[in-house]
C-alpha cells in the first residue's frame, strides 16, 4: 500500500484540477493506443497488481479480457468489481501473490505501482512473481513516471532532500529510470520494449498540455522513447 497522501503540498496548491483531469484522460487514451498497437494480444486473462481504485479496465476491456484486480486494501478490488471495472477481486500485495498458480495470466499489469514499491524495498520479488504468473507469450505491462524527464528528476531531488511530502504530498512517489527497470526486467527473464506514454505534465495549463502532447506520437521512436514524462514497458515472457 502506498504511503498516506498529504493534499496540502506545494504542487497541489498551484494546480488547477481541470489541468489534472485533462492530462489524466489524455494519458489513458495514449496508454490504450500503445497497448493496442504493441501488445500483440486481443484478449485473455489479466491481473492488475496494486490495482487501487482504477485497475486499468481502459487498457484491458471486457469481454475480451478477464481482469482480476489485486490490492492490499480489499475494499479497492471489491469496489472495482461492483462498478464493472474488474471481473474478480482479491486481496494481495505485489510480490506476495503466492496462492496464484504458475502461468495463470496473459498480462500482469503494474499501472503506476512500481514507483511506490521501490520506496519500501526491491523490485526483484515483484518481477520474479510476474514471470511466474505469466504464460509463455504473455507480458508484464508497467506504466511509470520517468526519472529522466525534468519533472521526474526534480521530484527525485526533492525526495533526497526530505521534501517529498511538502513538495508533492508523499514520500513514496519515486520516479524510475526506464533503463534500470528494463535491465531488471531482463534479469527476471523478460524481454522489455519501451514506449513514452506522454511528454507533457499534468500540471501544465491545458493549452500547453495540448501543444506539448503533440509530441506523444513520437514516443516509440528510438532515442526519443527514453524521455517521456511517463513510460510504458511491455516485457514479454
Amino acid at each position: 500500500m502506498s504511503e498516506t497522501y498529504t493534499p496540502d503540498n506545494v504542487l497541489d496548491r498551484i494546480s488547477d484540477p481541470a489541468t489534472l483531469a485533462e492530462q489524466y484522460e489524455r494519458g489513458k487514451r495514449r496508454e490504450r493506443e500503445l497497448l493496442d498497437r504493441h501488445l500483440g494480444l486481443s484478449g485473455g486473462d489479466a491481473i492488475s497488481v496494486g490495482s487501487g481504485w482504477h485497475p486499468g479496465r481502459h487498457l484491458l476491456p471486457a469481454p475480451g479480457w478477464r481482469l482480476v484486480a489485486a490490492d492490499v486494501d480489499p475494499a479497492r478490488p471489491r469496489h472495482a468489481v461492483e462498478i464493472g471495472e474488474a471481473d474478480e477481486g482479491m486481496q494481495g500485495a505485489a510480490g506476495t501473490l503466492y496462492g496464484l498458480p504458475d502461468g495463470s495470466f496473459d498480462v500482469v499489469l503494474h499501472r503506476l505501482v512500481l514507483h511506490h514499491v521501490v520506496y519500501a524495498g526491491t523490485l526483484e520479488p515483484v518481477l520474479a512473481e510476474a514471470y511466474r504468473l505469466l504464460r509463455p507469450g504473455g507480458a508484464l505491462v508497467a506504466i511509470e513516471p520517468n526519472l529522466l524527464y525534468p519533472v521526474g528528476a526534480a521530484l527525485a531531488l526533492a525526495n533526497r532532500a526530505g521534501l517529498g511530502v511538502r513538495v508533492h504530498g508523499t514520500p513514496d512517489d519515486i520516479p524510475l529510470s526506464p533503463r534500470r527497470l528494463a535491465a531488471a526486467l531482463r534479469a527476471a527473464g523478460l524481454s522489455p520494449e519501451l514506449h513514452a506514454v506522454s511528454y507533457t505534465w499534468r500540471r501544465l495549463p491545458v493549452r500547453a498540455q495540448r501543444v506539448v502532447g503533440a509530441l506523444d506520437r513520437f514516443g516509440s521512436k528510438p532515442g526519443l522513447r527514453w524521455f517521456g514524462h511517463t513510460f510504458m514497458l511491455i516485457a514479454r515472457r
